[in-house]
């Protein structure tokens, strides 16, 4: 196991969302933190309620993780502000409003060089700091869209199906060499976060009241808050769980996917209308 109290944690995407709730977690059971997130005010609010509440040394960058010249940066002043930095959270991801027909090839490399190749970049950057450590940890964070597929997802599951597949395969890599780096790949179902708020619309759609919508049932089908995501994942890095699922959803869908490998959508597509009805009339 990774042990949470006296490590030193890099985490991207942090200002807001998952990200945010584990600087707090992790500060609170004694981690030092490297923050990064392009939102340097949202950095800023973070680290000043981490001081209020459990002091810790934090430090803060404002990082780019779409951009594998800023992650190397990050990953130097990090490591230069927290020599003995041995856990690593690649959170940071962004989402796309359209079907394929409506989306460009440069949005869906947009989405990729942050939720896959930012995952690839940053660990490859920290990985070497990691095995230099006596214990370490990788938690790079999928998505229950890299196990099941809906429409409308083609760039975002095709980028969380890819970290899933580079999570499992280097976890084995790991596995082989006798490494000191563990590694989780986390799945999160609905969380209560702003990705879908902050989500870029494809360039062929055209109605406004698409987007509009989706938020409303991404709130309504999304029940797990963003702390009780961190506190999941930290109970997965200190037990060494190679697979995170976050959420009661996560997990059914999970099961049905197994189940009905070829043909889940029908049975999830009821199930997801349903949660959204009944989230609408609780609202």
């Amino acid at each position: 196991m990774t042990a949470i109290p006296g490590a030193a944690v890099a985490i991207t995407g942090a200002a807001s969302g998952i990200g945010r709730a584990l600087a707090i977690e992790l500060a609170a059971r004694g981690a030092d933190l490297a923050l990064a997130d392009r939102d340097e005010a949202g950095l800023q609010t973070v680290a000043t309620e981490i001081a209020k509440a459990a002091p810790r040394k934090v430090s803060l960058h404002r990082v780019d993780v779409g951009n594998a010249e800023e992650i190397a940066t990050f990953a130097r002043e990090a490591i230069t502000a927290h020599p003995t930095l041995n856990i690593l959270i690649n959170n940071a991801g962004v989402a796309l409003l359209g079907q394929f027909h409506e989306i460009d090839q440069a949005q869906i490399e947009w989405l990729f060089n942050i939720n896959f190749w930012g995952v690839v970049h940053s660990t490859r950057a920290f990985l070497p700091q990691l095995a230099s450590q006596k214990a370490s940890h990788i938690v790079n964070l999928s998505s229950i869209f890299g196990i099941v597929a809906p429409p409308g997802q083609t760039a975002y599951s095709s980028a969380k199906f890819a970290v899933r597949g580079f999570s499992e395969s280097l976890r084995h890599e790991l596995q082989l060499a006798k490494s000191p780096v563990r590694l989780s790949v986390v799945h999160p179902g609905g969380i209560k976060t702003n990705i879908v708020r902050n989500m870029r619309s494809g360039s062929g759609v055209t109605d406004n009241e698409r987007r509009a919508q989706s938020i409303e049932r991404f709130d309504a089908i999304s029940p797990t808050s963003p702390k009780d995501a961190a506190l999941r994942i930290i109970k997965g890095i200190e037990k060494n769980e190679p697979r995170i699922l976050i959420g009661g959803d996560a997990r059914f869908m999970d099961i049905l996917q197994r189940f009905r490998p070829a043909t889940y959508w029908k049975v999830m597509a009821k199930r997801v209308d349903k949660m959204s009805k009944q989230g609408n009339k609780g609202g």
